[in-house]
């Protein structure tokens, strides 16, 4: 399983203080040693935006690893080049696992693949969802700013709601690493 890491127009030091706490999360345990190949899409600015560029850092970098399942974990701006690539990589025949879109505020999200949300605050949830969204998301509360998200999920406490029965499940409060890790082993189980 391949982990694909597109991150939104920020700091570098965000993402990589994102990706030490993904990295956390895998080697204590969470998820079977060596079973996440974890990629980080090294575009800039604009770049972030486009599909086209990320399905290239894909092939790239997964050579002949089509059939290998991949989640999509995206911030921001980047949602919206990943959920393009994520199209893309299936109309080549690859597999997308999940598509988790953090912060994606604006953006539309359909596929046939599971779509996850985690949103800053409930606002951004609420509104967010209006454009598409699967089950089991999260929203922080209380609300932090934007860019909190993504550097330090482990800090930030919220609500998983399962949007398709429209009710907190009953163990609703976790911060948002803890949900995407409870993701995360879902989809290495699956």
């Amino acid at each position: 399983m391949s982990i694909i890491i597109c991150p939104g127009i920020h700091e570098p030091e965000l993402t990589e203080s994102f990706r030490v706490g993904l990295l956390d999360l895998v080697s204590h345990g969470a998820i079977a040693p060596n079973s996440a190949n974890i990629l980080i899409y090294p575009g800039k600015d604009v770049l972030v935006l486009s599909a086209l560029h990320i399905l290239q850092f894909l092939r790239d970098c997964l050579t002949g690893s089509l059939k290998s399942p991949i989640i999509f974990i995206s911030f921001s701006a980047g949602v919206v080049g990943a959920i393009g690539a994520a199209h893309l990589w299936q109309l080549l025949g690859g597999r997308v696992k999940a598509f988790i879109a953090i912060d994606g505020w604006g953006v539309p999200l359909q596929g046939n693949f599971p779509i996850h949300r985690m949103s800053h605050d409930y606002f951004t949830h609420w509104s967010s969802c209006l454009l598409g969204s699967g089950q089991n998301n999260f929203y922080a509360n209380p609300a932090v700013d934007h860019l909190s998200i993504w550097k330090s999920p482990q800090t930030v406490q919220g609500c998983w709601v399962d949007s398709s029965i429209e009710i907190i499940p009953p163990k609703g409060r976790l911060t948002a690493a803890e949900f995407l890790l409870m993701l995360l082993k879902r989809y290495e189980a699956n």
